[in-house]
């Protein structure tokens, strides 16, 4: 499979010319993703409003993300963000009686927070569990957290800003006996590593299409729990989200009966055309091949920043650890700005370098970014 994996690097076309270490922030563009926004553009000139084929595309994505995680269509809403995959589930949670909870984390993208606490006005008691003195936050914090008044637990996967993985099966376990749903934001993970929401026994999962799905932006996706697709009614809803689409009705609500009740208005068309061809081509190599890969190249990274006596807060422990090396710097936007004029491309989040691996990099990408880090480590290392 290794071999595999690199014969893929030449369908990225920017990996001839760069080191292209972030992926957390935007995948590299895929060859047949680039043919997809063509084929976009083909319909667009031949025929104009291609309605019946862009409906085609949102359902062909929807299908799609139910093989990757394991579910059913029926369970998949197909959004325009995790924001408004996030809206959508939390204007569907009655906030009114003794049930109000909801409890967050600290390695919480802004959004994620920012919706859970905009519904403070709806009675919603909003709990941060923290990180530990090392950084972590073990499960301990979640046991703590989690009680008889929690309607909802609602965390990320794996942290944006230091590539930290939360014990998601423990942490449900936890939600679980206490009566509490379960919401993962697996925007950080998804793609990176096998996915399974049967097995996983999870309420809720978000996700978006730009960083591991090799996709692009303004496209997302929302999974629910079949036995709570009709328990739910969203309010925060539009034309895709009824029953019959087609009906252009004016005189009521009428949800879909499936997770599309959790959808808005007309969906991301040229988006769906670039979504399905990056899910296609990461469903043709498997994520369990794609986990073990991002594993092993993450851990050689690490290995390799420590011989050169360069730290990251990153947790050394292959459970918990997603795709993302965090290198911490005095001057991390520095750092990414030197980086880049060496054609490294990285990001930066607080006050670490982050280097986001996926299965199209190799060993040579891990060895470019530590030769530059060790002749960058007099003006860019921390201190200490």
């Amino acid at each position: 499979m290794k071999t595999t994996l690199e014969a893929m690097r030449g369908e990225f076309p920017l990996l001839a010319n760069k080191t292209y270490l972030n992926s957390g922030s935007y995948c590299a563009l895929a060859n047949d993703v680039k043919r997809a926004f063509e084929a976009y553009m083909d319909d667009r000139l031949a025929v104009g409003a291609n309605w019946d084929v862009w409906v085609a595309k949102n359902e062909a994505v929807r299908g799609l993300v139910a093989r990757l995680l394991h579910a059913r269509p029926d369970e998949i809403a197909v959004t325009a963000s995790v924001s408004a995959g996030l809206n959508a589930i939390a204007s569907a949670i009655d906030f009114s009686g003794p049930r109000n909870k909801v409890v967050i984390s600290d390695f919480e993208f802004p959004t994620n927070a920012q919706i859970w606490h905009a519904q403070e006005p709806r009675n919603a008691e909003v709990v941060h569990v923290r990180a530990d003195e090392s950084g972590y936050i073990p499960l301990e914090q979640f046991e703590r957290a989690i009680d008889d008044r929690t309607a909802l637990v609602a965390v990320t996967h794996v942290c944006f800003r230091n590539g930290a993985k939360l014990d998601i099966e423990g942490i449900g376990r936890i939600a679980r006996a206490r009566g509490a749903k379960i919401l993962f934001d697996c925007y950080q993970s998804v793609g990176s590593v096998d996915i399974d929401v049967t097995s996983m026994e999870v309420d809720f999962l978000v996700g978006g299409m730009l960083k591991y799905l090799l996709g692009t932006a303004g496209i997302g996706f929302l999974y629910v729990r079949d036995a709570l697709v009709r328990e739910l009614l969203p309010t925060h809803t539009g034309w895709f989200a009824q029953e019959n689409i087609t009906a252009m009705d004016i005189t009521a609500n009428r949800p879909s009966p499936t997770a599309r009740r959790f959808e808005a208005g007309t969906p991301p068309v040229v988006n769906c055309y670039a979504a399905e061809a990056g899910l296609e081509l990461l469903l043709s190599i498997g994520t369990p091949a794609i986990e073990a890969r991002i594993r092993e190249l993450t851990r050689r990274c690490i290995e390799r920043l420590a011989a050169i006596g360069w730290p990251t807060v990153t947790p050394r422990d292959d459970n918990r650890r997603g795709a993302t090396v965090a290198i911490p710097s005095r001057d991390s936007a520095g750092l990414a700005d030197a980086l880049m004029k060496r054609d490294i491309v990285t990001s930066y989040r607080d006050a670490n370098v982050r280097a986001s691996f996926h299965f199209y990099n190799n060993d040579q990408d891990i060895d470019a970014l530590i030769t530059a880090l060790d002749a960058l480590k007099p003006r860019f290392a921390p201190q200490g």
